[in-house]
């Protein structure tokens, strides 16, 4: 194994180290893979700006918070039937002919798995596993957004992709958000508001989709109030006060029951 691949070995380990135990400080980092006190800044340096976790006074964490979106696992499976409740109404808004926008968020990945009953589409989209399972469709005109890897959200970001969507008109956006404080979008990096503008500049329709828990958290970077939406598609968690909100400011919702969509093929989840 040579220098560049222990380094990256140590990260793996080093990365899977903190998400496991939820907080390590840095000099036990620096203990147990024997290695300075300096290196271990570098390598915590490196895995925050990937993404996987966030360095705090004393040490690093893998626990999401404000700051932290967690990894793509524990997005998957956070609220996960009812993000497939969501994408299914999403998907009955796809018109065969048009050019769709998806960004990065798991909710718009169980969207993707839905496109097949709408084709044909063009699709463009800077998540890496959305690209895996539009590849596959005969129907689906695909265009990749490329740019920096990012292997804790697993999607492209940053300026090359921000510029890399500019060059597209698309009909409709299909997105979603970490956090809704006070009527406004919120992520948590700079990175992903920065693709999600360009997303947001470059589409005739704009539809957030969320479930209502993300309107209980809070984001460090803001990136539109709800009213830059035509529309939310947002599950009955959310309460009716907040919904005749919204409304009144000017964005229209379509509120998902939370348990009357069929999600299975065999049957209907009731749970």
């Amino acid at each position: 194994m040579d220098r560049v691949e222990a380094q990256e070995e140590r990260r793996r380990r080093m990365r899977d180290t903190v998400i496991a135990r939820g907080f390590v400080r840095t000099a036990d980092l620096a203990d147990e893979f024997g290695i300075s006190l300096m290196t271990a800044h570098r390598d915590l340096d490196a895995l925050q700006a990937q993404g996987w976790l966030r360095k705090v006074r004393g040490g690093a964490t893998g626990l999401p918070s404000a700051q932290f979106h967690g990894s793509v696992a524990e997005r998957m499976a956070t609220m996960a039937q009812t993000k497939q409740q969501l994408a299914r109404a999403a998907a009955t808004l796809l018109v065969p002919g048009q050019t769709v926008l998806l960004d990065d968020s798991t909710t718009c990945l169980l969207l993707a798995h839905q496109v097949a009953a709408h084709t044909p589409l063009t699709v463009l989209t800077n998540s890496l596993p959305a690209i895996t399972t539009l590849a596959k469709e005969p129907g689906v005109s695909l265009i990749t957004l490329g740019g920096v890897y990012f292997p804790a959200y697993d999607a492209f970001m940053g300026p090359h992709t921000a510029d890399a969507v500019r060059a597209f008109r698309a009909d409709v956006l299909f997105m979603s958000t970490t956090a809704v404080t006070n009527g406004r979008c919120y992520h948590t990096s700079p990175e992903t508001v920065q693709v999600k503008r360009a997303m947001m500049d470059s589409a005739g329709r704009r539809v957030l989709v969320a479930d209502h828990t993300k309107f209980a958290k809070g984001g460090l970077y803001a990136l539109a109030p709800l009213t830059d939406f035509d529309l939310l598609i947002v599950d009955d968690g959310l309460a009716a006060e907040q919904v005749r909100d919204i409304r009144a400011a000017g964005t229209e919702v379509l509120v998902v029951p939370a348990r009357s969509w069929c999600i299975d093929p065999q049957g209907c989840s009731r749970g």
